[in-house]
């Protein structure tokens, strides 16, 4: 899949981003590794299995919409769809591809409609989105009219996902890199904005994860943060003993207030809590695309307020910051 990134690697060269393009053909390389990934020689069959369709209509501004009836036959439609089920499970998203419409286990797009109305425009704008996932923000951004988005995501399942919608999309500047945050060099200083959405929580020093992600901004860039946060005084954060909703990383959940002062401690200024929001049943759910258990079996059966392990049920804020 290497020649999915050679225009990026050359775009790239001779700006504020070489230093990253120098090392990111090893990196590809690790990331998307078969040796290391015993399923991704399935998944990549699967992509390279797509049928070729051009795709007349493509809306990335209202959401992720690709393709109208008449640009292929029922059973193109089928093969379609059959192709990017083997790539179950689909956690964000919804997609809308040639008749297929990919009910994934998180509505992203409310998440981006929340966001998008307190972020600074990303017209021209070069993006970061970390942990992107399958890249449904990544399709967002770019439908806002950011001149390129990066995102990175360790997960070769995710990236394949992503590259089977952009198979559909055609070249543009949007991919997504098979990496973690702390493979990315550090003190870049050259995105306009980057986002981190429900990362932070997973990071064992969250002090850490907020200076990567600094260091990527040039002087004045935006940093859009979403993550868990619990209700309490100023300076406290939740540090669950195993499990939080049944996840085994989760590290630090602070409150709104203590996570502000990490942000400030950390040099952001016009610190701003711009959303916060009780994750629901219709926000995160199963799904035929996303099989497994959801947030409805991640609660308290007897009591929706806590998880399943007596803490408070999962609430999500956003901050904006500036470098």
């Amino acid at each position: 899949m290497f020649e999915h990134y050679q225009d990026l690697i050359t775009d790239l060269q001779n700006t504020d981003l070489q230093p990253w393009a120098d090392v990111m053909p090893e990196q590809i390389a690790s990331g998307l590794s078969e040796q290391r990934f015993g399923d991704l020689a399935g998944w990549k069959k699967a992509l390279y299995a797509l049928p070729k369709v051009s795709s007349t209509f493509i809306d990335l501004k209202n959401g992720v919409f690709i393709g109208e009836n008449g640009d292929c036959s029922p059973q193109i439609q089928q093969e379609i769809h059959d192709r990017l089920a083997d790539l179950i499970p689909w956690r964000k998203g919804p997609f809308h591809i040639h008749g297929t419409h990919i009910d994934t286990e998180w509505r992203s797009d409310w998440k981006w409609d929340r966001v998008l109305p307190h972020i600074l425009p990303l017209k021209n704008k070069t993006v970061l989105d970390v942990g992107c996932g399958s890249g449904y923000h990544c399709w967002r951004m770019y439908g806002e009219g950011a001149k390129r988005v990066i995102g990175i995501d360790p997960s070769p399942r995710f990236v394949v996902q992503f590259e089977m919608i952009k198979h559909f999309i055609g070249k543009v500047p949007v991919h997504v890199l098979p990496i973690p945050m702390e493979a990315v060099p550090s003190e870049l200083n050259a995105f306009d904005t980057v986002f981190s959405m429900g990362v932070l929580y997973h990071r064992r020093s969250p002090f850490d994860h907020i200076k990567e992600l600094r260091d990527t901004l040039k002087t004045g860039g935006q940093l859009v943060l979403e993550t868990l946060v619990v209700d309490g005084e100023f300076g406290y954060s939740l540090v669950p003993e195993k499990r939080y909703a049944m996840m085994n990383n989760v590290w630090f959940i602070p409150t709104p207030e203590t996570l502000a002062a990490w942000l400030k401690k950390m040099g952001f200024k016009s610190i701003e809590l711009v959303d916060l929001n009780e994750t629901s049943f219709e926000e995160q759910h199963q799904t035929e695309w996303m099989k497994f258990h959801s947030l409805e079996q991640f609660l308290d059966p007897n009591d929706h307020s806590k998880t399943a392990e007596g803490y408070p049920r999962p609430k999500r804020a956003v901050f904006t910051a500036i470098k």
